[in-house]
């Protein structure tokens, strides 16, 4: 069975980066894949980190149960 992890990050991202109308968000990182240490892909989960317009930081993480 296929995971849409890539999909609901990449949807959250671009729906964070369009949808902010009291523009709370400073900025939206890019999303990030869970890689072991050689590069290859470790699990299907995905992680984007977003700052909010007083420097706080946040990650949203997207992982199959």
């Amino acid at each position: 069975m296929l995971a849409f992890c890539d999909y609901i990050a990449d949807r959250i991202k671009v729906c964070l980066q369009y949808n902010d109308p009291h523009e709370l968000l400073d900025s939206i990182g890019k999303v990030r894949p869970d890689l072991n240490e050689d590069g290859s892909f470790k699990s299907t989960r995905k992680a984007l980190e977003v700052t909010d317009r007083n420097g706080k930081r946040y990650q949203v993480i997207v992982t199959e149960l």
